[in-house]
This record gives structure tokens, sequence and C-alpha cells, in this order.
């Protein structure tokens, strides 16, 4: 039953994830095409490595999990426009959206029943369940203040080493795992399966890259603050 339940959450939230970037990046039809396009591939990728079994070496899954931040950073860093495009997605969007991780509340689901054991599943159980608890009040605060408001910022922090945090004792808890310092029966044994697999593969680095763009845009709102003749500060003004 929590597998079932788990699809229809992962589905859920992956559509409303990737409908809602696609329709506020600021680009041509054409590229919003081709990053639906690209968003869907990735998951049916995460999909199908997990369905075959690929996910028992640690080694692939931190792959999948790295491919998409690396994707992005090289993007934003490369090309100007394509960082434009990523500042100007609404930060009240991507702090609202960070709802869906109440669904952590899994996490703990799944340590009642013996599928995940250890510190891991409370960290990023309770971790995301405070985060997705706070984030609707800290996007209507976004909507009043300057995103490097203090607030958000601690906010974002919060979400971010939550994140990170689940990800070290992930790993550090994976049985079979070169890594594995923490034994403690099932450990993080249910994300190498699916539908949970899914979370590390895809949710945590999606979440993970909305995190990094509420960093960018406070940076550049304080520089605006700093400079408004700044090349951020010009950059951040157009966008606004």
């Amino acid at each position: 039953m929590l597998d079932i339940i788990g699809k229809i959450l992962a589905s859920m939230t992956l559509a409303v994830l990737l409908a809602a970037v696609v329709c506020t990046i600021p680009v041509r039809l054409t590229w919003r095409l081709a990053l639906a396009a690209a968003g869907g591939a990735w998951v049916g990728v995460a999909i199908a490595v997990a369905a075959s079994g690929g996910l028992a070496a640690p080694g692939v899954l931190g792959v999948l999990f790295a491919a998409p931040l690396v994707a992005a950073a090289g993007l934003a860093f490369g090309f100007p426009a394509v960082r434009s495009a990523m500042l100007a997605i609404p930060v009240p969007l991507i702090i609202g959206l960070n709802l869906f991780r109440l669904l952590g509340a899994e996490f703990l689901m799944l340590a009642s029943v013996g599928r995940l054991g250890g510190p891991f599943p409370l960290s990023a159980g309770w971790g995301d369940i405070v985060t997705g608890a706070l984030a609707i009040p800290v996007a209507i605060l976004a909507t009043r203040v300057r995103t490097n408001d203090a607030r958000i910022l601690a906010w974002n922090t919060f979400g971010t080493l939550d994140l990170v945090v689940a990800i070290l004792l992930g790993i550090t808890s994976a049985n079979g795992s070169v890594l594995q310092f923490i034994h403690a029966g099932a450990g993080s044994a249910a994300m190498q399966t699916l539908p949970w697999s899914l979370v590390p593969t895809v949710l945590v680095p999606l979440f993970l890259i909305g995190h990094s763009i509420v960093f960018a845009q406070a940076r550049v709102a304080s520089a605006t603050r700093i400079n408004p003749s700044s090349e951020s500060g010009l950059a951040y003004a157009r966008l606004r």
C-alpha cells in the first residue's frame, strides 16, 4: 500500500514541479518544450535504471543524483541567457513548491514498517516536514520583501542543509556501500527501489537547484542595494 501511495504522490509532485518551471520560465515556446522533454526524459532514465536494479550499485545512484546538478550549474555559468532565465523564475513560486516536502512523512512511515532504518528516515522525514510546513508562509513573505531578507535566507539554508544531510545519511547507511559506517537494519535500502528511488535521483536535485536559485536571487538583490548600477544589479532590475 505504501508503494502505491508513493507512486501516486511522486508522480503528482514531479508533474507539478515540471509544469510550474516550464510555464513560468521566461523563454520561447520551443525552449519550454525542449525543457519539458529533457525533464521527462530524465525521469524516464531514472525509472528505467531503478527498474532494472541498477541502483544496487551506489556509484550509479551518485551519478544519477549529480548529473542534473552538474548540468544546471554548467548551463547557468556557461550561458548568460540561461542564467538570466533561471533568475527570472519567481522566488515565491520556488519556495512555495517546497510544500510538497510535507510528503517526507512517508520516510517515517517506511521506517515504522522496517523498510528504512537508522537516523536517515528521521532526519529526512522531519527535515522535509518542517521545510514544507514553512514553505507557504515564507513564499507569502517573499512577495512582500526582498529575497535577501534574513527570514527567507534562514528558511532556504535550513531546507538546503536538510537535503544535504539526508543524502549523506542515506549514503553512509546504505547496506553494502563502501562508504557505509552506519549499520541500522534496512538503512536506506528502500531508496534504491521504485517509487522511492525518484527522491534521490530526481526530486532532491530539483529542490537543490531551486534552493540555489533562491540564493542567487538573494545575492543579486544584495548587489542591487549596494550598487544599483552594477552588472548584477541591472540584471536584477530588468528581471523584476
